[in-house]
């Protein structure tokens, strides 16, 4: 018997992978996992490739379904996070997927989210400096976006190292299909998917503010692409220099020193661009970068499964610190393929 782990919202895309990793990991049980529309349904009638959990059944989403764990996700839309949390014992230690407590800024939420502003909760992102041992001794984390993840990988370590200027940032990313959730949309039906790519939410995305708050850029134009695949982050992230004659030897040395301790971020060897697909069923994100000399502008990239480092690998992670059990334990640093 391990710490008990209760999960909120378990029936969509992201529930669901927080289910496998829970299922397969050591020290953690699921003793209640909530939906909404399909309480009372089988898990395995929702997901069908968690066969460990056949057997068992989604209960209605209520604090009192969740207050018995030692720990409780939140895997719920936007919004809905903070009344639910708020009906939970007192102590008890929660990781919310949702945006609910990300920002720190009332009016960066008014400013991309309706509804009042909820406070702002330890951020999720361990590899963030100091931030891991805050997430260690919190009670309530916040954890991060998807687009959010990825980008703030890329962008951080450049901007704390003075090489990039934090007013001039842009970045373009792509995103499987899963990033939208699970409810029918006809913009992604896969006869509208397949085969196009289409961006979407080009310079209002709600995750702006939240990269903005994670790596002290002041100004970022950001736009999202959703591309003809189920799962994976592509993020690709243009800074200006601060000096001249800055090589791309000197931002893969920064890059590798600022995450060369850090079990799920991979610098890739020079020349070896990241590919979503090696970072399926992971809890990794790979980087790579270099300048580009004609433009001058330094380039980083960064792949992430966006249902794994993006979500639900975040979350054990996190879950992992807060319990007191070793961060990487029930996550793997390899991807799944083809």
């Amino acid at each position: 018997m391990g710490h008990r782990v209760a999960i909120a919202g378990a029936s969509g895309y992201a529930g669901g992978e927080v289910l496998r990793l829970l299922a397969g990991h050591p020290d953690l049980e699921v003793v209640a996992a909530t939906a909404h529309g399909n309480a009372g349904a089988p898990i395995t009638q929702v997901h069908p490739h968690l066969r460990s959990l056949a057997g068992r059944d989604f209960v209605p989403t209520t604090s009192e379904a969740l207050a018995d764990a030692d720990l409780v996700v939140l895997t719920l839309p936007h919004g809905e996070s903070a009344a639910l949390a708020a009906r939970l014992p007192e102590g008890t230690r929660i990781v919310d997927l949702g945006a609910d407590h990300r920002l720190t800024d009332a009016d960066a939420w008014a400013a991309y989210y309706s509804g009042p502003h909820a406070g702002a909760w330890t951020y999720g992102l361990p590899e963030l400096p100091g931030q891991r041992e805050k997430i260690a001794t919190a009670e309530r984390v916040a954890a991060t976006g998807c687009y959010a993840v990825a980008t703030t990988l890329a962008l951080a370590p450049v901007l704390a190292a003075g090489l990039g200027s934090p007013d001039d940032v842009v970045v373009v990313a792509a995103s499987g299909t899963s990033g939208a959730g699970r409810q029918a949309k006809p913009h992604l039906l896969a006869s509208e998917v397949a085969g196009s790519l289409s961006p979407y939410k080009v310079g209002a995305h709600q995750h702006v503010p939240e990269i903005k708050q994670a790596t002290g850029a002041r100004s970022l134009s950001f736009t999202p692409v959703l591309a003809p695949m189920p799962r994976g982050i592509l993020s690709t992230v243009t800074v200006k220099p601060t000096r001249p004659g800055l090589t791309s030897e000197d931002v893969h040395e920064a890059l590798a020193l600022a995450y060369r301790d850090e079990p799920f971020v991979h610098v890739l060897e020079p020349g070896v661009w990241p590919q979503t697909a090696a970072t399926l069923g992971s809890n990794t994100c790979h980087l790579q970068t270099t300048v580009d000399r004609d433009a001058d502008r330094i380039i980083v990239t960064a792949a992430i499964d966006n249902l794994g480092k993006g979500a639900a690998g975040q979350v054990v992670q996190c879950a992992n610190l807060m319990l007191g059990l070793p961060e990487t334990a029930g996550l793997s640093v390899d991807g799944v393929a083809p």
